[in-house]
């Protein structure tokens, strides 16, 4: 289970106890998260559970009822619920928890329920009346509609929906449909028929026969009853529900006769449940998977329809005896047991595809002390799992999907390849194939992720035109030694792991893109940076509103000409991107994803301040599909990011520097004179080392340590597949750069700012306030830009660097390398 489930879970699991306050769902998470393992109760574990919670429980006979009946559907995950449960009814103080939290919850709600009882509503009345006879007559139709249609609408009815779920997933190829008269003629099912009598035979009443020749009609009635079709003593009942199959038996009959019949009837009543599954989920509707168990069914009712052939033949030369009959029919009936016990499983779970096959597999594992009944349910399985493994060999094996009837456990999503390449984010690899966790066979759960992730790999080198199949298929059969199939899966995964790796590293270059990526967004390039901010200073002090972006342009690609970048193939990948939002308002947008406050920030007005070219400049690249899965939307934006306050800081620095030059000017005075200016070149130079202190802090102690450990991994990625590339591709984005730390990044949004105000002069002439401050005959002094820092400006300045210098001393992980 991901960390982010776990997230969801648990936050769920409190709003529906209704807890507020408290220590929050945060420590619970952290509980959970270093108490994980991997362990999976076992029956024996289960049973106990099952027993110790029907002992706690004031009505164990309901509990024990619906426990049978979710285990009957094969629900997932049932055994670990019960074994929870048991684990819970030991802890007094959770019990007593949940008991006053349920009190609470029926208090409200039979508050609710008063509050809705209290309005009133009137019958309409019959305007005209129906006669004692009338009222007889729709009875008798009503129940004669219901009686022949009871089990036939729901079926329809289940039919519709399945075939309009599947033509909705599959709009271009909707799936056949059987003729009408396929389910108009029950003469076909091969299943009883109820109310029809299609002899015409005078019955004899039983009774008046001597017992020898009762004998020998009960056995032709037999052989005719396990066929399905009623006999003459014997009739089958209607079905009510999902109940097995009941019959009558003349109560004339003789006892003895009577009680052998009862033991042998029940391989008629499995009988009828397996001819009815058969014939039902044959439709198209069902699926490939139910087709390939209904098939295997019917080849066994083959095999069943032959040995009462024989019998026929036998009782025809009037060698069968009732004795001999039930002494024949013993083997075939813990067979048809099984089968109509897998068939009314199947039924009740509503199964289809993968859960078919996860209950096939959980009874072949359940009969491992009969080896008879675990070979049959082997046999059944091995069967029904063909067409899924023709699936998954396809997926594995090609990259392709054919799953007409949305069996597989990896469902396709139609998703626009033209909008992928415009956005080049990863929507693609995580939204247009994804797992269906119903439809993953129990054999294959800790398989799936890799099954998954081997046809993506696959399929994204198809969608780059080039056919792609694994060298190493084989055909995936199932076994009950789980490793021969794994083996097969891990080596085409393997295979499409190093298919897709070596497409990325050296037909698309993907290392090459990524120190492209550096040079600029991480402000490599030192001469490149030189040129493009000489170049663009004027233009990018303007407003942002008045910029002219083409002009941003021309003047890039000037840099980029002009300096060492000239040398880069993927130079003209690199964009010109003016943000709509100051650095802060960005992170937070960004921090507040999937949090409560994110609709308030979303929808927040923009900053009032009008933002400067440079406060909203931001360099965007270019990413091509298909690495556009390796260098997503996510990781530009952190790339933005860091850029962002790199580059702001050295404008700053740059700024700070011009002044420096500008104060030279002070040489021409006196020292008298000159020491009144020691405060502000004092002040101006421990500026200057902050912002260099601050730079070099990311640029070397964060960023340069960080790529080198992106180049290790990405060397070492050959070794570990695509899985090692997909994993490790946030790890150069984890360099936050104290940009996570808001506090910091506040102190620093107010001293940058600040250090880059103080470089620019007053509104006044810089002569008359420094003359009069320093008291001197600086009069003459039109380049010098600083005030002395004796309140005013400097105290403020020292008063914003201060705590920042502080908390920087504070954090020390993130502090060390400040020099501050």
């Amino acid at each position: 289970m991901s960390e982010f489930r776990i997230h969801h879970d648990v936050n769920e699991l409190l709003s529906l106890l209704r807890v507020h306050g408290g220590e929050g769902a945060e420590v619970y998470i952290e509980l959970l998260q270093k108490n994980r393992t991997p362990y999976v109760t076992t029956n024996v574990s289960a049973h106990s559970a099952k027993v110790k919670i029907a002992e706690f429980s004031r009505t164990p006979e309901d509990f024990l009822k619906k426990y049978d009946e979710l285990k009957s559907k094969n629900t997932r995950h049932l055994d670990s619920l019960v074994y929870l449960l048991s684990k819970l009814t030991e802890d007094k103080e959770t019990l007593h928890y949940l008991q006053q939290n349920a009190k609470e919850r029926a208090e409200l709600a039979a508050n609710a329920g008063t509050s809705s009882s209290s309005t009133n509503f009137s019958i309409p009345c019959s305007t005209s009346k129906m006669s004692l006879q009338e009222l007889e007559e729709l009875r008798k139709q009503l129940g004669s509609v219901t009686a022949s249609s009871s089990a036939q609408q729901p079926l329809e009815l289940t039919r519709k929906i399945l075939r309009d779920k599947q033509n909705k997933k599959n709009s271009g190829q909707p799936i056949p449909v059987f003729p009408s008269w396929v389910y108009e003629r029950p003469a076909l099912i091969g299943d009883f028929l109820i109310g029809t009598s299609l002899s015409t035979d005078t019955t004899v009443p039983i009774g008046t026969l001597p017992l020898a020749s009762q004998e020998s009609m009960i056995v032709e009635d037999l052989l005719y009853v396990l066929i399905g079709v009623d006999g003459r003593y014997i009739t089958a009942q209607a079905l009510v529900g999902r109940q097995n199959r009941a019959f009558s038996l003349d109560p004339n009959l003789d006892l003895s006769i009577k009680e052998l019949v009862t033991r042998i009837l029940p391989v008629a009543a499995s009988y009828s449940a397996v001819t009815r599954f058969i014939e039902e989920k044959s439709s198209f509707e069902y699926g490939q998977v139910n087709h390939a168990l209904a098939a295997a069914m019917r080849t066994l009712i083959k095999e069943y329809m032959i040995l009462i052939t024989q019998l026929e033949h036998l009782q025809r030369q009037g060698l069968l005896s009732l004795q001999k009959l039930w002494f024949y029919i013993q083997p075939t009936m813990r067979t048809l047991e099984i089968l109509a016990s897998l068939a009314t499983s199947v039924d009740k779970g509503e199964c289809m595809g993968g859960s078919t096959l996860s209950l096939l597999h959980d009874k072949t594992f359940n009969y491992t002390g009969d080896s008879q009944a675990q070979e049959l349910c082997l046999y059944l399985t091995k069967a029904a799992s063909v067409p899924y493994f023709e699936i998954l060999e396809k997926w594995i094996y090609r990259g392709i999907i054919n799953d007409p009837y949305s069996e597989f456990m990896v469902e396709e999503h139609e998703l626009q390849k033209e909008k992928i390449q415009e956005d080049y984010n990863d929507k693609y690899w995580d939204q247009r194939y994804t797992v269906v966790q119903q439809q993953i066979p129990s054999f294959l759960q800790k398989m799936a992720d890799k099954i998954l992730s081997t046809g993506k790999y696959l399929n994204v080198v198809r969608e780059c035109g080039r056919d792609v199949t694994c060298p190493v298929a084989k055909e995936v059969i199932y076994t009950l030694k789980e490793r021969a199939y794994v083996e097969q899966i891990e080596k085409a995964y393997n295979y499409a792991s190093k298919v897709l790796l070596d497409f990325l590293m050296e037909e698309k270059e993907l290392v090459a893109h990524l120190r492209s990526i550096k040079h600029y967004f991480l402000m490599d390039q030192g001469d490149f940076f030189v040129h493009f901010m000489d170049l663009t200073e004027e233009e990018l002090k303007k407003p942002v509103d008045d910029i002219i972006t083409t002009r941003l342009e021309a003047l890039l690609e000037l840099a980029l000409r002009m300096s060492t970048a000239n040398t880069d193939p993927f130079k003209d990948d690199l964009k010109i991107d003016l943000m709509p939002h100051d650095l802060i308002t960005q992170l937070l947008r960004v921090l507040a994803i999937e949090t409560k406050q994110e609709k308030a920030i979303i929808s927040a007005e923009p900053t009032e301040l009008t933002l400067s070219g440079l406060e909203a400049f931001s360099f965007d690249y270019i990413v091509k599909w298909p690495l556009s899965l390796i260098i997503n939307r996510k990781a530009l934006t952190r790339y933005q990011m860091l850029f962002r306050h790199m580059f702001y800081c050295k404008h700053v620095e740059r700024q700070l520097c011009n002044v420096w030059i500008s104060n030279k000017t002070a040489k021409q005075f006196s020292l008298h004179s000159a020491k009144w200016f020691a405060g502000a070149f004092t002040l101006r130079q421990r500026m200057l080392n902050f912002v260099q202190n601050i730079q070099y802090y990311m640029m070397f102690e964060v960023m340069e340590p960080t790529w080198h450990i992106l180049e290790k991994n990405l060397k070492l990625v050959s070794e570990v597949g695509m899985e090692g590339l997909t994993n490790g591709r946030p790890n150069f984005s984890n360099c936050s750069c104290l940009l996570v730390l808001l506090e910091a990044l506040k102190y620093l949004g107010a001293a940058v700012p600040a250090t880059l105000q103080s470089t620019k002069p007053p509104n006044t002439p810089a002569v008359s306030s420094l003359g009069s401050s320093c008291g001197s005959s600086a009069s003459s002094d039109p380049a010098l830009v600083f005030p002395v820092p004796q309140g005013g400006f400097g105290g403020q300045l020292a008063n914003i660097l201060m705590p920042c210098h502080v908390f920087f001393l504070e954090n020390s992980q993130e502090g060390a390398g400040l020099g501050l």
